[in-house]
């Protein structure tokens, strides 16, 4: 068990947390969910003992080894990958090195002998003889090869260096685990195999993260920190969305009956309570779900962007033909043509194929060899994952940036839809060159809307995205009348947007496949 009592932090004028009061006990797995900014893993930080709170303390029962994932990605770049592993579990480490160190004594002494045994026997009950073992099959499960676990880290990939982190924090069935953003740079096979690892942990897991299927496949409880407050809900992220949404709708219309908003609470619970993550205590947890009321949530002040994908060109029979497309060192020989009801989500384990197969189809980059063919009536736009040429130098404001590519030039309509984007007041005179990743992307995000496309090319869209705008994304392509080309790390935006699937499993090999993405 992990308690926060009455934390609290500020940054001069700015609070952060006020008397936050949480249990987290064995058993269970945490989302810490909250705009960015809130503080979400700044209160990690304090769980771990990493940053101190102004006010209140972390209890943390006694002989309980706590476990964060590092985000470091060079911090151990002098060791290899399976000495990273195990330092994993530090006190482990530190009991190697002491007897190490005995043990080179010349002078070794009779208490010295005493010291050895004491710390052989500790050794011995914290699994020693068998970690090296288990880190290996660890990484073999995660999907790092045994040529690897010699190499220095300096010397792997960073997308496998983001694997070996991860098995760093696992190892050892720690008590408490804390996981900053675990499905970062995952592929999609990884990820369901963090969630099965997850699902069958039973000791406490606390997690923050974007990532709504994993949240929803993991997590008992959401912690949801707002208005300088952190609340604890029971359920999954979809199960706190839907509620949070009605209480929203509800608090918009305070005559709604009692008995009415019950009953909709009440629905929300029987679709959402049937939480996959941690069956055997399902049937209590259910049974805490049926109790809630209206009065146990929150309003939240969370702000969703608007986005809403429309055209007012027709689309006539011809869409997109590809005939042969080759891009040497990329993909070679694809072939395929794009229907009026298609929505395809590309998925590969090389993104830069999958990027420059989008920079081809754009214009950004030619191809070596292949047709391109675009119907008379289409009008693509693309959504590239490298935005800087657009916003980098550029000292215009948001507002002045968005501008050129409207048709209506005029003040209002321009800050209408910053204010769509969630760029209100004195925001939209910001500098487009001093944004960050996720303004940039909301940024571009309205361009294509007022630029009206009637077929949609999407390279990571979700990209620094927080929660709330990959929730409104996830809708607005959903709702996309036109035809959909993709690709994200989302599961749940691949899962509920695409009907077909384009799988570039590497240079020579090509798959089309109808129907939404399974893993």
């Amino acid at each position: 068990m992990i308690q926060a009592v009455n934390i609290s932090l500020q940054y001069g004028g700015r609070i952060l947390f006020k008397e936050v009061n949480l249990k987290f006990t064995s058993g269970n797995c945490y989302g810490i969910i909250g705009a960015n900014g809130s503080g979400k893993s700044t209160f990690l930080k304090i769980l771990s003992s990493e940053i101190e709170p102004n006010k209140g303390e972390i209890i943390v029962s006694p002989n309980k080894r706590i476990s964060v994932l590092v985000q470091n990605q060079n911090a151990y770049d002098l060791s290899t990958v399976l000495e990273t592993v195990l330092l994993g579990h530090k006190r482990l480490s530190e009991i190697e090195k002491l007897k190490a160190e005995l043990y080179s004594k010349p002078d070794f002494s009779d208490a010295d002998g005493i010291k050895a045994a004491e710390l052989e026997e500790e050794y011995a009950e914290l699994g020693g003889w068998e970690a090296e073992g288990e880190a290996k099959t660890l990484l073999k499960e995660i999907g790092i090869n045994e040529e690897m676990f010699q190499k220095k880290m300096s010397e792997i990939d960073p997308k496998q260096k983001v694997k070996v982190l991860l098995a760093q924090a696992l190892f050892g069935n720690p008590d408490i685990l804390i996981l900053d953003e675990p499905t970062n740079n995952l592929d999609f096979k990884t990820v369901r195999w963090l969630e099965n690892f997850l699902l069958n942990f039973e000791n406490t897991v606390i997690i923050v993260s974007h990532n709504r299927h994993f949240l929803n496949m993991v997590c008992t409880h959401i912690c949801d920190v707002d208005f300088g407050e952190i609340n604890m809900y029971l359920g999954n992220y979809d199960f706190w969305y839907e509620t949070s949404q009605l209480i929203s709708r509800q608090a918009e219309e305070r005559n709604k009956k009692a008995e009415q908003r019950a009953k909709e609470l009440k629905d929300f619970i029987a679709r959402f309570s049937a939480n996959a993550s941690k069956s055997k205590q399902a049937t209590s947890r259910k049974k805490e779900l049926e109790k809630l009321t209206i009065e146990d949530f929150k309003p939240s002040s969370r702000k969703y962007p608007y986005i809403d994908f429309k055209f007012e060109q027709a689309i006539g029979k011809e869409i997109l033909i590809v005939k042969k497309l080759t891009k040497k060192g990329f993909f070679s020989d694809i072939t395929f043509s794009i229907n009026l009801e298609d929505k395809v989500a590309i998925i590969s384990n090389n993104s830069m194929a999958v990027t420059m197969l989008f920079d081809v189809l754009a214009g950004k980059q030619q191809a070596d060899s292949g047709v391109i063919h675009w119907g008379k009536t289409i009008k693509p736009n693309y959504l590239p994952q490298d935005n800087r040429e657009f916003f980098e130098g550029n000292k215009n404001s948001i507002a002045d940036w968005l501008r050129q590519f409207s048709k209506d030039q005029t003040e209002m309509y321009i800050r209408s839809w910053l204010g769509k984007m969630l760029f209100s007041g004195e925001e939209a005179l910001k500098s487009v060159d001093v944004l960050s990743g996720g303004e940039r992307v909301r940024c571009m995000l309205a361009k294509l809307m007022l630029e009206g496309g009637n077929f949609l090319m999407l390279d990571e869209p979700t990209n620094h995205l927080d929660l709330e705008s990959i929730s409104a994304l996830n809708k607005g392509m959903i709702n996309f009348k036109g035809p959909l080309l993709f690709t994200s790390h989302d599961l749940e935006l691949v899962e509920t947007t695409a009907n077909r699937i384009f799988d570039l499993v590497d240079e020579h090999t090509f798959i089309d496949k109808s129907g939404s993405y399974k893993l």
